[in-house]
């Protein structure tokens, strides 16, 4: 058995993690054994490493905080999930691990038979998208919602969500090479940030009125965004890939009524009923089960391979999630 772990933070985050063998005591009363099928490396596992993310788990600890296993040996008096089963890992449980006991009692159980590095990725940017749609503006089939980093996670399961929906998606993103495979996801609207953006839009979408608008950047990228709102919209941020604060112009608060509001997952996880969480997450697996909801893979490494792994998804340009899928 393998497991990733870190017993300090830096700056270079492949750095700071290394893969280690351990022994899993034997099974307790309600838990069962887990074999970590697939685990991804999001960029807010990153930033857990060098030490800028909001929530800090203590040292020495294992990395990852989504995946999906299979249940290979039951505790004493479980009866549930049975071997062979395949399951959500709990959140924040140090998915990136050969091995794995978990509480019976706290694991959802996923379809067998579905790809599951599809399935390993259906905890944190699924849902993010899925709430941002939802939570914060009452939009209806036809209406537009525009975005940055579309060619994120979040962005291109956002744009699949949107469609679902009925809704129409404007997407921008850093970089003409990245144009191409947004609109092979399915974005209706795909430009190059800059300056003329506003303009951009307008035209693109014939001066439609957005009232929603998902910032994951930061810094004068906020602002662009800002600026292609109606009246009385509302700009969501969950993210700073500039490394940068949110810029707004007054302009757009004062004549426009423009909302800069945040959201963070794990601030829901919190607030969030059981079966509110149940509800969302039900829901996502079956789109995921059914195809409808998929995201691009770049590649996939065992534990052993930490370290490059982690590089990997740190890299500036990339072309898909990094995963953990063990080999053994």
């Amino acid at each position: 058995m393998q497991r990733a772990q870190y017993t300090e933070r830096g700056p270079v985050p492949q750095a700071s993690i290394t893969a280690v063998e351990f022994t899993l005591p034997p099974l307790g009363p309600g838990q069962v054994l887990i074999k970590v099928l697939a685990a991804p490396i999001n960029p807010s596992d990153v930033l857990t490493l060098t030490g800028v993310y909001g929530m800090l788990p203590p040292l020495p600890a294992v990395g990852g905080n989504e995946g999906v296993g299979m249940v290979a040996e039951l505790g004493p008096d479980v009866a549930s999930p049975a071997v062979g089963q395949t399951v959500l890992l709990p959140v924040g449980a140090g998915t990136w691990s050969t091995h794995m006991v978990a509480d019976a009692a706290k694991l959802m159980p996923l379809p067998n038979g579905v790809d599951p590095q599809q399935l390993a990725m259906m905890t944190v940017n699924p849902p993010t998208a899925h709430l941002m749609l939802k939570e914060f503006v009452d939009l209806q089939a036809g209406d537009w919602v525009i975005q940055n980093a579309a060619n994120s996670g979040v962005g291109e399961y956002l744009i699949q969500l949107a469609k679902i929906r009925g809704l129409k998606t404007v997407n921008i993103v850093r970089r003409e090479s990245a144009v191409a495979a947004v609109k092979a996801m399915g974005g209706d609207v795909v430009l190059v940030d800059g300056d003329s953006l506003p303009k951009q839009v307008a035209a693109a979408t014939q001066g439609a009125k957005i009232r929603l608008a998902i910032d994951a950047v930061g810094g004068k990228s906020t602002d662009n965004l800002a600026n292609c709102l109606t009246e009385g919209g509302v700009l969501v941020n969950y993210g700073m890939m500039s490394g940068e604060s949110c810029v707004v112009s007054p302009s757009s608060f004062v004549f426009r009524d423009v909302t800069l509001r945040g959201f963070w997952l794990a601030l829901w996880f919190r607030k969030a009923t059981p079966p509110q969480q149940m509800a969302v997450f039900g829901e996502l697996a079956k789109l995921i089960a059914s195809g409808k909801l998929t995201a691009r893979v770049q590649a996939t490494y065992d534990i052993s391979q930490i370290k490059e792994a982690v590089a990997a998804a740190a890299a500036g340009e990339r072309d898909g999630k990094i995963l953990m899928v063990p080999k053994n």
